[in-house]
């Protein structure tokens, strides 16, 4: 379980990296952590950037919101096939 408290406290206003398991990373500034309390479910980064498993640069976004949690699964969410 990640540490929640560190991300709203140390890593505000800081530069991070998110690493995958692919090997693709994110980099970015932590502007905000939310919801304000209990499991971080969003982190807004500015000036963030994505990059690919070789380092290579993709995107480049002033302002990007990401999910620090791991995925569990992918599903189609419309059209048919999709659950309802």
């Amino acid at each position: 379980m990640p540490n929640y408290e560190r991300l709203r406290a140390e890593f505000t206003s800081r530069r991070i990296s998110l690493d995958f398991d692919t090997g693709a990373r994110i980099t970015g500034y932590v502007a905000a952590a939310k919801p304000p309390s209990g499991a971080v479910l969003i982190l807004n980064l500015t000036k963030a950037k994505i990059y690919d498993g070789q380092g290579r640069l993709l995107e480049e976004h002033e302002a990007l919101s990401v999910v620090p949690n791991g995925l569990t699964g992918f599903r189609i969410a419309d059209g048919p096939g999709a659950r309802e």
